[in-house]
């Protein structure tokens, strides 16, 4: 069952007679979870729809079909995308953005969308597929294919939902955490020497481990990178990255990078002053067993 509006259902209803034309239009809605949307449809024109404006002359993306059940099995179903180098995330090609994380979690909705002709704007919609980003099966130089997770991946969580643990529960700078993320931010400027999986900085040190950096300029501009280490050495201080960059940073690239927490109770204490957020169960002994 799907709602629909009057002025839809009328449409729908006057084409079984045969005397209403009717245009349908695929509308494909990715928001991410920085509360950006974006938005594309495989209709020639432009559609404007629940005020977003789909657009027709940029990302290509087929998939996600209706499909009815009885049960509360997560339904994955694969979709392709297909994008040039000018189709961009934030001044980030679309598809550099998809390798680097930036759509991690997004939302992902299909949408028909019925016409009486193209120049006019859409009857309604109706909602055929909606769910959240799964796993990049495969992405090259100009597309993509990825598995979207229906949102009953929701209910696909380990229960209970505490558990009792030696090390924090929270997300680093989550509400629960309560830390400013900012607060434990520097920026900085590449330096000669530096690598796709090596950042030299001043700045570096051990506390930006298990960190985040994001670059606001250069060939990396928009990417975002886990830490997986920062160390201090001669000449330079520096960052080792989990994964080597899309693009060679040039020196002068500037970037944003933010301290890291490994979730024990020393780090929270010592290093953030954050104990009174802390959620893990260090104290709890561990099973005996009589023998």
């Amino acid at each position: 069952m799907r709602s629909a509006s009057v002025a839809l259902l009328a449409h729908l209803n006057a084409l079984r007679s045969g005397d209403a034309k009717s245009f349908i239009a695929n509308l494909y809605t990715f928001t991410l979870r920085t509360g950006v949307v974006l938005t594309y449809t495989d209709a020639d024109v432009p559609i404007v729809w629940n005020g977003h404006s789909y657009i027709a002359d940029a990302v290509l993306v087929e998939g996600l079909q209706y499909k009815c059940a009885v049960g509360l099995e997560v339904d994955q179903q694969q979709i392709v995308i297909s994008a040039r180098e000018t189709d961009t995330v934030e001044n980030v090609p679309f598809l550099q953005a998809l390798r680097s994380g930036v759509f991690d979690g997004c939302a992902i909705q299909r949408e028909l969308a019925f016409l009486t002709a193209w120049d006019a704007a859409p009857l309604g919609a109706v909602i055929v597929f909606k769910g959240r980003m799964g796993t990049i099966d495969r992405i090259g130089r100009v597309g993509a294919e990825i598995t979207v997770n229906s949102d009953l991946i929701l209910l696909d969580l380990e229960m209970p939902r505490n558990f009792y643990t030696a090390n924090c529960q929270h997300v680093l700078y989550d509400t629960g955490c309560a830390l400013n993320k900012e607060a434990f931010g520097a920026s900085g400027e590449v330096v000669i020497g530096s690598t796709r999986s090596i950042i030299l900085w001043a700045g570096g040190s051990s506390a930006y481990s298990q960190g985040t950096i994001t670059f606001s300029a250069g060939a990396n501009a928009g990417v975002r990178a886990n830490v997986k280490a920062g160390f201090t050495s001669t000449p330079s201080n520096g960052l080792m990255l989990s994964y080597p960059l899309p693009n060679s940073p040039l020196v002068g690239d500037t970037f944003r990078v933010y301290q890291g927490c490994d979730h024990t109770k020393n780090t929270c204490l010592n290093k953030f002053g954050n104990i009174i957020n802390f959620r893990g169960f260090p104290y709890i002994p561990p099973p005996t067993y009589a023998v």
